[in-house]
């Protein structure tokens, strides 16, 4: 079954503010496990954005292709270098 591309656009970002909503009132109406659930729902969302923004380490660069052997005279015309040793 092929996922509907509002879902997999979507799907996440929702699903954290459904969260936060719930944190949000979980904190303001209820005590002893709402706040346990306020701290797990505001705090969830703030990690989730935490993670993502954290700098990653860049890959190292691939490394330069050897240069091309030339042979260059004293006109400074190069030409390819035909025999290798």
């Amino acid at each position: 079954m092929k996922k509907s591309s509002f879902l997999a656009m979507w799907g996440w970002p929702l699903a954290l503010a459904v969260l936060s909503a719930s944190g949000l009132a979980s904190a303001l109406v209820s005590d002893t496990w709402g706040d346990w659930w306020s701290w797990l729902g505001l705090g969830l969302p703030v990690a989730v954005m935490g993670w993502h923004a954290w700098p990653r380490s860049r890959a190292l660069p691939a490394p330069l292709a050897p240069a091309s052997h030339h042979r260059c005279g004293a006109d400074n015309a190069c030409t390819p270098h035909s025999t290798h040793r």
